[in-house]
């Protein structure tokens, strides 16, 4: 019997991580039911060496944005760009850096299919207003290239929804990694954006989030690895990987009471839809 088809919407393929051995996890991960992957932008460097994967592998893509982790490497008194003396970005640079985002799009189309990783994380030094400022430029930008977001939220749901109102995404995207409640998740699903669904389920104790994923519908799930991090319970230290993604799959399908295969074809199906891709 064949394994069902997967797509892992949020991967980070390209890292150094998988330098050694990128080739042979790729096989073992499509023999296990693996279709595509998407690798998720963190930072201008970053983005052509995923394209070039894009390039070499045939059912990888990518993202172009600036991971909120990456933000320091970007921007500084040392860095490409430069904070004005408030610590914010004048007009200016704005428009630099969506030009860079935007062209990094429009050159790559075929590989590239969505606008981030971007977002807000409360557990980084950077400043939340400079945060709020970058995740404003990716939505722009996604709204003018017609492109979902990848969306990455720590600590930040609210904060993520307040920017989402007084700046609506119009093409959706995902959360990534969504860690809340169900009354959480339904307000990210009532402005079209679907939650993605990684190690954080196989652990019993993210009680909360497992049950709002019990009872979304199907229809608004995607899954992931977010590899080489976030673990599955039982691999906590060890590396993770694309070919783990069947693991979350199942645990997902006992989660909700349905096949393996019903898991597989539902969320293969929302990737294809969301991000336009076969």
């Amino acid at each position: 019997m064949n394994n069902p088809a997967l797509f892992d919407s949020h991967c980070h393929f390209d890292f150094p991580a998988f330098d050694s051995d990128r080739l042979v996890l790729w096989q073992q991960s499509k023999a296990l039911g693996l279709s595509g992957l998407i690798m998720p932008g963190v930072s201008p460097e970053q983005w052509p060496r995923a394209a070039r994967w894009c390039r070499e592998l045939p059912g990888l893509f990518y993202a172009a944005g600036i991971h909120p982790h990456w933000i320091e490497h970007c921007i500084g008194p040392q860095q490409r760009w430069h904070p004005a003396s408030d610590g914010l970005l004048s007009a200016q640079t704005r428009a630099q850096i969506a030009t860079v985002i935007g062209d990094d799009i429009v050159r790559n189309k075929a590989q590239c299919v969505a606008v981030g990783e971007c977002g807000l994380d409360k557990l980084i030094a950077v400043p939340l207003a400079l945060q709020q400022q970058l995740l404003g430029i990716h939505i722009e930008l996604a709204n003018q290239l017609h492109k979902p977001l990848i969306i990455h939220s720590v600590k930040t749901h609210s904060e993520i929804l307040a920017c989402f109102k007084q700046q609506p995404p119009r093409y959706g995207g995902v959360i990534h990694a969504f860690s809340g409640s169900l009354e959480m998740a339904q307000q990210f699903i009532a402005r079209d954006f679907l939650l993605g669904v990684g190690g954080t389920i196989t652990y019993a104790r993210a009680q909360k989030t497992r049950e709002a994923l019990r009872q979304v519908p199907i229809e608004s799930v995607l899954l992931e690895t977010d590899a080489p991090d976030m673990p599955l319970c039982g691999k906590q230290g060890a590396r993770n990987s694309p070919h783990y993604l069947p693991q979350i799959a199942q645990c997902l399908a006992e989660l909700r009471g349905i096949s393996l295969d019903d898991v597989a074809q539902a969320t293969r199906r929302n990737a294809q839809r969301l991000f336009g891709v076969s």
